[in-house]
């Protein structure tokens, strides 16, 4: 799901107003939050962030500087083992956007998620993770 216009620009006009620090790790929970509802709808169907539940794809908790295709256990495509990128905020944004454009050959099928809002949340909440 993709927020529309609106609550984006309302969103944005949230994250941009001057806050005091307190506030700033209000707005920083908030956006990890977000992330978490946005993860549920969109990426909860394959993926796990807890190692006691198992799931389709590999577990994504600490995914965030983890070296990509070498989550232990789980068998990757050979494009994705063979990849040899890092999952940085970059990598894991363009992941999101167009899997199949990012790492030719990977057999993780979705629909794209391009909404840059979105993706924010997403990846505040993934980086909130420490695995």
């Amino acid at each position: 799901m993709q927020p529309s216009l609106p609550v984006a620009a309302l969103l944005f006009a949230l994250f941009a107003l001057p806050v005091s620090a307190e506030e700033k790790h209000d707005f920083a929970q908030i956006k990890i939050d977000a992330g978490a509802a946005f993860f549920a709808q969109e990426c909860r169907r394959c993926h796990s962030t807890d190692a006691d539940k198992s799931s389709y794809g590999p577990l994504l908790d600490g995914v965030v500087g983890r070296r990509a295709g070498t989550f232990q256990g789980y068998p990757y495509s050979k494009a994705l083992a063979d990849a040899g990128f890092v999952w940085t905020e970059g990598a894991l944004r363009a992941w999101m956007e167009d899997n199949d454009a990012f790492v030719p050959g990977t057999k993780m099928r979705h629909v794209g998620l391009t909404d840059p809002t979105a993706q924010d949340f997403i990846l505040a909440y993934l980086g909130s993770l420490k695995g």
